[in-house]
């Protein structure tokens, strides 16, 4: 089985991961998506995120009706900050019959270099790459790389940084966040 991992915070989860996630497992050669909700990511402050047992479970409902798509908690039990190249390897030891694959921004490719054993996860793993609003031009050495992938989803420009400024400031955020979504952080008064 091909599983797309989406790694993410979903501080909160939005329509646009929805898209993505859905794009990914039903237009390419993946199986299922499955969204890592990440606890702690390396390259972000901490003190904005919400607990990461809320994300888990906003994740949950904004998913809940569709087959094609799962979620893990899998870096809840790992050391924080979270490394994908640690994940990568924890699900392959877990699932060895799994095939994973790495969903990312076309943004995070300036980057990559900077990640932990960036080398090994492009020695290792497939990885698709979406199209991200302003992204810089994809680095020379990854543009043709056999292991990267890129792929046409529909470019969307939703950060979940705007959707909580909206929350805060009392504005609508109809149709940016699931509906399930939405009613929970209104029934925990989240973000405000």
């Amino acid at each position: 089985m091909r599983v797309g991992l989406l790694f993410g915070s979903f501080n909160p989860i939005h329509v646009g991961h929805l898209i993505l996630a859905n794009y990914m497992a039903t237009n390419t050669t993946l199986d299922t998506v499955w969204l890592v909700v990440s606890p702690q990511n390396p390259f972000k402050p901490s003190n904005s995120l919400l607990h990461e047992f809320d994300r888990l479970h906003m994740v949950r409902l904004a998913i809940a009706d569709n087959a094609d798509l799962g979620v893990t908690d899998i870096e809840f039990r790992m050391p924080k900050p979270s490394y994908t190249i640690d994940t990568l390897t924890y699900l392959k030891e877990k699932y060895p019959t799994y095939q994973f694959v790495l969903i990312m921004g076309e943004d995070n490719l300036a980057t990559f270099h900077k990640w932990k054993n960036y080398e090994q996860i492009l020695e290792e793993y497939e990885i698709l790459v979406y199209p991200r609003p302003g992204s810089a031009a994809i680095p020379l050495a990854l543009k043709d790389h056999p292991k990267i992938t890129l792929v046409p989803a529909p470019l969307l420009d939703i950060s979940a940084t705007f959707i909580r400024k909206c929350l805060k400031e009392g504005k609508s955020t109809r149709y940016l966040l699931p509906e399930a979504v939405q009613d929970y952080i209104q029934a925990k008064k989240l973000y405000l």
